[in-house]
């Protein structure tokens, strides 16, 4: 038997609703989805956007809902309805309620996570490596809003032991009233970078926002931040600002207090030392590129902070594996051989797109192979879009791609850029980009696609896998090892 997440009895108490018909003892879960709805679910008919909630009332009770939170002013209309419910105010307010009542009764030590890029990534990897020493809550995709975050919250169960909480934000204040639902002991901001930029005056102001995050901060909670990140002193300051003195840094910077002292990237994974508090870590991890690093070296981090078997948590990240979206990668079948594709489509700026160049750099190319880069266009950089477009012609001609599509009217500034450097080809879009990618691909090449998620490259990512069947060989590494060109690094002090 599944094990009740809520009691009625509590839910009611936590929302401040009224219970109408026969209520059940419980419930397993909560959706704001009937799509994704199971049974013996509370479902909640938040009012989005586009959809309200409401509607689907009917598709909730089919689906096997145990009971619905409904507004007070949609009752008449739900009525005739044979379903337990209890009725709010407002539905979105409820839920928070029955999250930071969640928050109220977990004796879990709490994680949350933010910054330009590499938030979700770092999610993720907190969730793998603390699930080798404890129950682990986490946000699902990237639940990281105003309603993604009261929902995370309200569905920890009383019995985790680690609560790993994504926050997100395009505008100045959005942050703060998150984190003061999620209460994190530790709060980590992963980089400043050029993300959204169109809604800020500079990259200060990004810092400024994302440091909200430490105004929800548990008496005595630590912030983590990136030393090698530009704006770390800024960081600190404003840490300090609002009373949180616990800062620590991680990175390769001399300071770190989780440092990166070696390093070696290979095709598929990456070979690292570490130090944490004074003790020398080797570890393999499992996802490749020199940013999964970083990020690593935030985990390392948290998971010392949170009093985690750091031993343990290192050893588990030899398995960890990219996303889908970001860097996920799948050896597809051709009709001569095979080639890789790597799958950044789910989101890009600067930053992260400078990151997954570099990772199809260092890729392995099979006999005759070539590194191929589809990229698409940035969003929400505002008056800067042009620039930054223009300005990644630097890391494409510093890496080894040796052909690049580019799709979107923000993506013509770099298409300019290009023009006679590389095989390069330019369209408006995704769709008429497509039959040309398709076209061109190789047995042994490296595909490498990453665009902002609106511009409808995933749908391309989706239309290769259809395309090609995914090989029975293996990941991307069996295609040439030996291609990498494996070094390793070290940094001496800062």
């Amino acid at each position: 038997m599944t094990a009740l997440l809520w009691t009625t009895e509590a839910m009611v108490e936590a929302t401040g609703g009224r219970p109408v018909g026969p209520m059940p003892a419980g419930i397993t879960g909560i959706s704001i989805d009937t799509r994704t709805l199971r049974r013996g679910e509370a479902f909640f008919a938040i009012k989005g956007e586009k959809f309200d909630g409401h509607d689907f009332a009917t598709a909730a009770l089919a689906s096997g809902a145990a009971l619905l939170v409904v507004a007070e002013e949609k009752l008449p209309a739900l009525g005739r309805l044979n379903i337990p419910m209890i009725v709010v105010d407002d539905v979105l307010a409820a839920l928070a309620r029955l999250g930071v009542a969640a928050r109220a009764r977990s004796t879990a030590k709490i994680i949350a996570v933010t910054g330009s890029v590499g938030k979700t990534s770092t999610k993720e990897a907190l969730r793998h490596v603390l699930s080798s020493v404890g129950s682990v809550h986490a946000s699902d995709r990237s639940f990281n809003n105003h309603w993604g975050v009261p929902l995370t919250l309200a569905r920890m169960p009383a019995d985790t032991d680690y609560g790993v909480f994504e926050i997100g934000m395009n505008h100045p204040d959005e942050i703060r009233p998150l984190v003061k639902l999620v209460r994190p002991h530790i709060a980590i901001i992963t980089l400043i970078a050029a993300a959204h930029l169109g809604y800020f005056k500079n990259l200060d102001g990004i810092a400024k926002a994302k440091a909200e995050i430490f105004e929800g901060l548990e008496k005595g909670g630590f912030a983590l931040l990136n030393r090698d990140d530009q704006r770390y002193g800024l960081l600190q300051r404003l840490a300090r600002a609002v009373g949180v003195f616990n800062v620590r840094g991680f990175g390769e910077h001399g300071n770190a207090d989780y440092r990166l002292l070696a390093w070696e990237l290979g095709p598929d994974s990456s070979k690292i030392k570490v130090r944490v508090a004074g003790e020398d870590f080797d570890a393999t991890v499992g996802a490749p590129g020199r940013h999964v690093i970083q990020n690593v070296l935030a985990v390392l981090g948290a998971a010392h902070l949170a009093g985690a078997d750091v031993e343990k948590v290192a050893a588990s990240l030899a398995t960890l594996s990219a996303e889908r979206g970001r860097g996920e990668r799948h050896v597809l079948s051709h009709p001569d051989g095979t080639f890789t594709l790597i799958d950044e489509s789910y989101n890009a700026n600067p930053a992260s797109m400078r990151a997954a160049i570099e990772l199809l750099a260092s890729a392995a190319v099979g006999e005759g192979g070539r590194r191929i880069a589809v990229l698409g266009d940035m969003l929400e950089l505002g008056s800067h879009s042009a620039k930054l477009h223009a300005g990644l012609a630097e890391i494409i001609a510093a890496t080894r791609a040796d052909m690049v599509f580019l799709a979107g009217k923000e993506m013509k500034a770099l298409a300019a850029k290009l023009g006679g450097q590389i095989a390069m080809e330019y369209r408006e879009n995704a769709e008429e980009l497509k039959p040309l990618v398709i076209e061109a691909i190789r047995p042994g090449d490296v595909v490498m696609v990453k665009s902002s998620n609106a511009i409808g490259f995933s749908r391309l990512v989706d239309t290769l896998l259809k395309q090609f069947p995914v090989s029975e060989q293996g990941d991307g590494v069996s295609l040439n090892e030996a291609a990498g060109g494996i070094k390793t690094h070290a940094h001496a002090s800062g």
